[in-house]
């Protein structure tokens, strides 16, 4: 039940003083029917959805969003409640400029070879990349990104900019410098934490990106946490869960990769009534907060994988939350 405070009530007015009734647009909900808004349907859940590679397929200079908004009800383009996700695709030689209100924003190497030029704190600057870099940005950035004149290239982006669109806010100060992860090393860093005799047994072989400048949360940017992973062929990853949302990015796999999602487990640990969702190569998925999610490779090729998430904002605010199912649980 909502109840509108009456107009008529206000304080006592000294003579000679002008006063303003503030009471048009305060509201009292009794506390059941306004503690789970998701439950009571005010605000949407964030949808479990799948982008095939065909929505970046084809010629053409451009920036796909990835965008949810209709289902998020926001005003802005948003692919969750504090990330937007895009493609950005460039014919050879082309190039996508782009400029972001957002504190961070990150961008994976998928396909080509190019240069990003950086007009933002600490003056111009520009920076190669090729097939497997990571490169974060942050807050004040305007960037031209271009593809060398070779060959098309292909950049997975991330930004935070629904989240200040959702605060009402813009950009400060920059929280860390511009960086490259090199892609030829995180693959060999993979590759070591693969061979070790005890990754059979973890739930997830991978490495976290992190910078320097996070040293609280151990994360890419202030805000947003990456992985690279990988899948073997024959193996599955235990279901698990945590309250930030990933967009995952599957970097390259064969038939026969999937996710499978779900709100419960059985007394197996295994996940009841799940959505299942194939991988394709250059390809990307939502996963919801909180939604339980496994892994599964029943191709005969490893498979790899880029979740990013908003995990650096819910790993400061001690609300990250994630559980794995215990075997035999």
């Amino acid at each position: 039940m909502t109840h509108t405070a009456p107009s008529s009530s206000g304080p006592v007015v000294l003579a000679g003083e002008a006063t303003e009734d503030w009471t048009g647009d305060a509201r009292f909900y009794e506390y059941s029917t306004a503690a789970d808004p998701l439950g009571s349907g005010a605000i949407t859940p964030v949808p479990v959805h799948r982008f095939p590679p065909s929505v970046h397929a084809g010629p053409g200079s451009r920036e796909v969003l990835l965008d949810l908004s209709a289902e998020l009800r926001t005003a802005y383009p948003a692919t969750g409640p504090a990330l937007l996700a895009s493609f950005v695709v460039l014919d050879p030689g082309g190039s996508v400029t782009s400029a972001p209100a957002a504190t961070s924003e990150l961008l994976y190497v998928l396909e080509g070879t190019g240069r990003s030029a950086v007009d933002g704190p600490g003056g111009a600057r520009s920076v190669a990349w090729a097939d497997g870099d990571v490169v974060t940005l942050p807050a004040g950035c305007t960037t031209e990104h271009r593809a060398a004149v070779g060959g098309r290239a292909l950049l997975y982006r991330v930004t935070d900019a629904p989240l200040l669109a959702y605060l009402g806010v813009t950009p400060g100060p920059a929280r860390f410098a511009p960086t490259r992860f090199d892609g030829a090393e995180a693959r060999r860093v993979l590759a070591e934490v693969a061979a070790h005799p005890e990754a059979a047994r973890r739930n997830r072989v991978s490495i976290l990106l992190a910078n320097a400048a996070a040293p609280q949360t151990l994360t890419a940017t202030h805000t947003l946490w990456a992985m690279l992973g990988i899948l073997p062929p024959g193996r599955s990853q235990r279901p698990h869960r945590h309250q930030s949302i990933a967009l995952d990015l599957i970097i390259e796999c064969a038939p026969g990769c999937y996710s499978l999602l779900g709100t419960d487990l059985d007394d197996r640990g295994a996940i009841v009534d799940p959505v299942r969702v194939p991988w394709e190569t250059a390809g990307a998925f939502v996963t919801p907060p909180g939604r339980w999610h496994s892994h599964h490779n029943e191709s005969g090729a490893p498979a790899y994988l880029l979740p990013v998430q908003d995990a650096g904002l819910h790993t400061y605010l001690r609300t990250l939350d994630i559980r794995f199912a215990a075997p035999g649980e």
